[in-house]
């Protein structure tokens, strides 16, 4: 029994969480797991049995977050739930989606409906580049964003809700404001800067994939070239080990964006300059990366169809060490087996464990019966 209270932001968005703990929990029994693929080779005994425990690691996981939902703030309930749907194509998860949407589209409303004050668009700016914090991340960031006070403020504020939104298959309030907004913002020179990509790699690019979802500019190549400027190969004995890290989760990011963050396979051929780089440094990432980066890693391969390639196995046996079966997670680096912090991480694991034979787009909230009926009154179905 739960014995975590929570303080949801509108009473809306707790009245859904709740939905969305009943639906996952009636099914809690029919867990899904994966079905071996046709192409996989047969497994050895020993191999047979890691497998199965790793199937373990995940359903464990699986039921401890799923046991515990409430303390989920719902950004992070719906990044659970549209990881899970995509997975699985269940629609118990759609409401976990739904409680996010409620929460995104007020956001929408708040910042987008606001466009034409110079003045709100710049105090909020600062006080996107102020919750950064005062670590000394968030001071490199926040140095990083000098020249571009109002970057955040359109892709972290503006691109991050409209995508999700159109994830959907929606569009929020004063959606054609925001496109216009965003087509007639420079967001190339922040994109590029060398600063800003040492400062945080994976959020420019899913940024940059955000951008052409929404058709308001396509920098995919423009952002590969300065990545790769900035990280060539050959410089990597000179990174630290926070550069390292940097470099890597800007490569999967890469992947996964261009996956719709796992709603579509990818071409190998096309991200085999990152696949062969994660193979030739598997040991360095293993040793040097975190649980979450390491894991992304592997599912990186899963979505370029190389099920069977030894960097897969190699990144399950570490995330599998990492589990700790008291706590039914995968903890973070110092230990603490909070799932709000974590569900980052552990989602990762599942998804690492138990990849699907095929993955499901959406949720389109629109067409499933469970949440078609339910929608905020601010959205509207996207053409």
């Amino acid at each position: 029994m739960l014995t975590m209270l929570i303080h949801p932001r509108t009473l809306s968005a707790l009245c859904l969480c709740v939905l969305s703990y009943n639906a996952l929990a009636q099914d809690k029994s029919q867990l899904e797991t994966r079905p071996q693929s046709a192409h996989q080779v047969a497994p050895t005994v020993d191999a047979g049995a890691q497998a199965q425990q790793w199937q373990h690691i995940a359903t464990s996981i699986q039921h401890h977050l799923e046991d515990n939902l409430y303390q989920l703030p719902p950004r992070v309930l719906g990044h659970y739930g549209i990881r899970m749907y995509r997975m699985t194509g269940n629609d118990k998860y759609a409401n976990a989606a739904l409680t996010d949407l409620f929460v995104i589209s007020e956001n929408q409303s708040f910042y987008a409906c606001k466009l034409k004050d110079k003045t709100f668009v710049a105090e909020q700016s600062q006080l996107a580049i102020d919750a950064l914090g005062k670590g000394p991340r968030a001071k490199a960031r926040q140095k990083a964003l000098a020249p571009f006070p109002e970057f955040l403020f359109y892709t972290d504020i503006l691109l991050r809700t409209a995508s999700r939104i159109d994830e959907f298959g929606l569009q929020g309030p004063c959606h054609q404001e925001l496109i216009n907004a965003l087509k007639a913002t420079d967001l190339k020179t922040g994109l590029t800067d060398p600063a800003m990509i040492k400062s945080w790699a994976a959020q420019l690019i899913n940024y940059v994939y955000w951008a052409k979802q929404l058709g308001v500019g396509d920098y995919v190549d423009v952002y590969k070239q300065a990545f790769n400027q900035v990280y060539p190969a050959a410089n990597d004995a000179k990174l630290t080990k926070a550069q390292f890290r940097n470099k890597l989760y800007g490569m999967t990011h890469f992947i996964f964006a261009a996956s719709g963050y796992y709603q579509k396979d990818v071409d190998a051929k096309e991200f085999a300059w990152i696949l062969s780089y994660f193979d030739a440094n598997i040991e360095r990432i293993l040793t040097d990366a975190t649980a979450d980066i390491i894991t992304e890693v592997g599912i990186s391969f899963l979505l370029a169809g190389q099920d069977n390639h030894p960097v897969v196995a190699k990144t399950k046996a570490a995330i599998a060490a990492r589990y700790q079966a008291d706590l039914q997670v995968i903890p973070s680096p110092r230990g603490n087996p909070d799932l709000t912090s974590g569900e980052h991480r552990n989602v990762l694991a599942i998804m690492l464990f138990n990849w699907p034979e095929r993955l499901h787009p959406g949720p389109k909230l629109a067409e499933l019966k469970v949440t078609k009926k339910l929608l905020p009154k601010q959205v509207t179905v996207a053409n």
